[in-house]
Parts: C-alpha cells; sequence; structure tokens
C-alpha cells in the first residue's frame, strides 16, 4: 500500500497513515519502523507500507512519486534530478548554460 503519514508521536512511536487511493486511515504497528531506514516520520512524509495480521501498518519504506505511479504524475513532469537521463521518447530538459 501507499500513501502519506497523517500523524507520528516519536516518543511513543504511535502515528496513523493516510492511503492515497482511498484515504483509509491505519495506525502503525510497534515495529513499523524495525527493519526500515526510518527512526522517526513527518507529517506528510510519503511512504509505502503493509499491514499486518491486525490491521496495523508495517514494514514501512520511502515512497516517491515516480515509485509509487502516482496519477498525474509522468516522466515529462518528473523534476531534473543529478545525474537523470530522459528515455529515448522523452525530451531532454533545456540547458541552463545561455
Amino acid at each position: 500500500m501507499q500513501g502519506v503519514v497523517k500523524s507520528y508521536d516519536p516518543g511513543t512511536g504511535q502515528g496513523t497513515l493516510v492511503v492515497d487511493t482511498d484515504l483509509a486511515e491505519y495506525d502503525l504497528a510497534r515495529d513499523a519502523l524495525q527493519g526500515s531506514i526510518f527512526r522517526m516520520l513527518r507529517q506528510g512524509q510519503r511512504v509505502v507500507f503493509e499491514l499486518d495480521d491486525t490491521g496495523l501498518a508495517t514494514h514501512l519504506r520511502i515512497g516517491s512519486e515516480i515509485d509509487m505511479a502516482t496519477p498525474q504524475y509522468t516522466a515529462q513532469a518528473r523534476p531534473a534530478a543529478v545525474g537523470y537521463k530522459p528515455v529515448a521518447d522523452e525530451a531532454a530538459p533545456p540547458s541552463l548554460e545561455g
């Protein structure tokens, strides 16, 4: 599943995620950040996650627009990144040299 962090309390480890597609909310499992690169979360942060047997969000991973195939986010709309090379059918970004 994919979504964003609605809330997170680093002191208790409690938080809520909202799914992009249907706006359903899921609370974080106690071990949601174990084994991930996250040590804390910020409101609005994009994440990919799974649900455990009790319906709690777990196994959080970093999410991004392009990774999650967010509707209306195409390769042409993707911001330029260091080392980014356009594919054959994609126009190269304009040069910054004048």
